[in-house]
């Protein structure tokens, strides 16, 4: 019998890039409720939490389903501040005992609760920590680094002659899905400390950074509803 799930949506109030991120409208909605509704639908998860500084997150965050059992302190909401605290400021503070806990950034938007259970479920199999991954585009082999003369330096030599379509796929961690034992967090200060990955198809692992990326998950959105249409 598997012990308790425990999701974590951190949530703070400060943004410098996009003002208000974490609540701003995609077609329709605050960022944030893609990420709860999602996360409600599994039923791995025992319980939604955000982790927010701010009332005005919180009031989206309860009328979305989610709960705000207290307010994040002002010390772990700084720019500088780590996840892993605010993480550890949860699991401190709430009167239960999770097994694993489920880190969930309110700025991806377009990952589904599949993609959140298969992360879980591959977590439960193989007795690893589990991050969500991508494959990149353009493999590191083809990058290349420029000087203020223009000379190009190859980032990594190996395979630099090897032809695309031979090339081993690369992946990236997308920070979609974090899924981490407590037992082990005790032990570390990252929740990306010699994790499983688990892919999610390049589509679903926009990460809203930019106000540009916004209009991309709205575009991404409005397909996936047309296809539901159908």
């Amino acid at each position: 019998m598997k012990g308790k799930i425990l999701a974590i949506i951190p949530a703070r109030g400060g943004s410098k890039g996009i003002p208000g991120k974490n609540i701003k409208e995609l077609n329709g909605k605050p960022l944030m409720a893609y990420t709860i509704e999602e996360a409600l639908k599994c039923p791995e998860i025992d319980r939604v939490v955000v982790s927010t500084d701010s009332k005005e997150i919180a009031q989206v965050a309860e009328k979305y389903g989610a709960e705000v059992p207290f307010m994040r302190p002002a010390q772990l909401a700084a720019d500088t501040s780590k996840t892993i605290d605010a993480v550890w400021d949860v699991l401190d503070r709430l009167e239960e005992d999770y097994e694993y806990v489920v880190l969930l950034q309110p700025t991806s938007p377009l990952r589904l609760a599949e993609d959140i259970t298969g992360a879980i479920q591959k977590a439960l199999e193989n007795g690893k920590d589990v991050v969500s991954v991508s494959k990149v585009q353009d493999p590191p082999v083809l990058m290349r680094q420029m000087d203020e003369n223009g000379e190009l330096t190859p980032l990594l030599t190996e395979g630099s002659t090897v032809r695309r379509q031979d090339m081993k796929p690369w992946y990236r961690v997308n920070g979609s899905v974090y899924v981490n034992k407590v037992e082990r967090l005790t032990k570390t200060t990252s929740l990306n400390d010699n994790p499983a990955g688990y892919e999610i198809p390049r589509e679903r692992s926009l990460d809203i950074d930019e106000p540009e990326d916004f209009e991309l998950a709205s575009y991404y959105l409005g397909k996936r509803i047309l296809v539901l249409e159908m």
